[in-house]
């Protein structure tokens, strides 16, 4: 019984990697691009904007953020996504307003002197960006960017509410099967620890990789 369930709920790892793959690019991504434009047009109207909506996405429940984008989009523009899909935006977003601002402390911490040696240099702002100042920063944010990646991973276990078959919905229907949580939510909470440890090894990987390029 309790290898036919673990090998149940492991089935759901896939939905979970998944939603923790899609949702960590599109959240890396949107978060570069909020950082870049916070720097760049630092006081304008639409950086004001992307403030506020930070603002909210950090000040609002993710579990409301899930529900928002599962039942009121499709009345709202008539688009109706896959759960999956659903789980992936609404993470993503979610987490791009975390890592922005930690991309933000990131960019405060590089010496105003290197934009001003770009500016001087006539360095485009991409490749100023591109091979300058974002390397800088991801090697002084990687321990603070790893501990957002394993925050998203948990979080991910969110999407068991709207249906997803993800570890955590793998264990509920174990559970109801057998008329008792306690093995099915071990299983799943093990399953979640090692993918938590698995990704502090890379983050550890990683860093050492980094420190060892910049000594070279």
């Amino acid at each position: 019984m309790f290898w036919d369930s673990a090998l149940f709920i492991m089935s759901g790892v896939s939905v979970t990697l998944t939603l923790l793959v899609g949702s960590l690019i599109l959240g890396l991504a949107l978060g570069v691009i909020f950082a870049i434009f916070r720097y760049n047009y630092a006081g304008t109207g639409f950086v004001i904007f992307i403030n506020r909506v930070i603002s909210v996405i950090r000040g609002t429940p993710l579990i409301l953020q899930l529900s928002f984008v599962y039942f009121t989009l499709p009345s709202a523009i008539g688009l109706k996504l896959d759960i999956v899909a659903t789980g992936i935006l609404t993470f993503g977003i979610n987490s791009s307003a975390y890592i922005a601002e930690i991309l933000r402390a990131g960019v405060e911490s590089i010496a105003k002197e290197q934009f001003e040696v770009c500016k001087t240099l006539k360095i485009s702002r991409y490749y100023m960006w591109k091979d300058i100042i974002l390397p800088q920063v991801l090697r002084n944010i990687l321990p603070t960017l790893i501990g957002e990646i394993i925050s998203l991973t948990k979080d991910t276990s969110i999407i068991a509410t709207i249906g997803a078959m993800d570890i955590m919905r793998s264990a509920q229907i174990v559970a109801a099967s057998q008329f008792t949580y306690f093995m099915p939510l071990c299983i799943a909470g093990a399953y979640y620890y090692m993918l938590i440890l698995a990704i502090e090894y890379c983050g550890k990987l990683l860093e050492r990789n980094m420190s060892y390029a910049k000594n070279q």
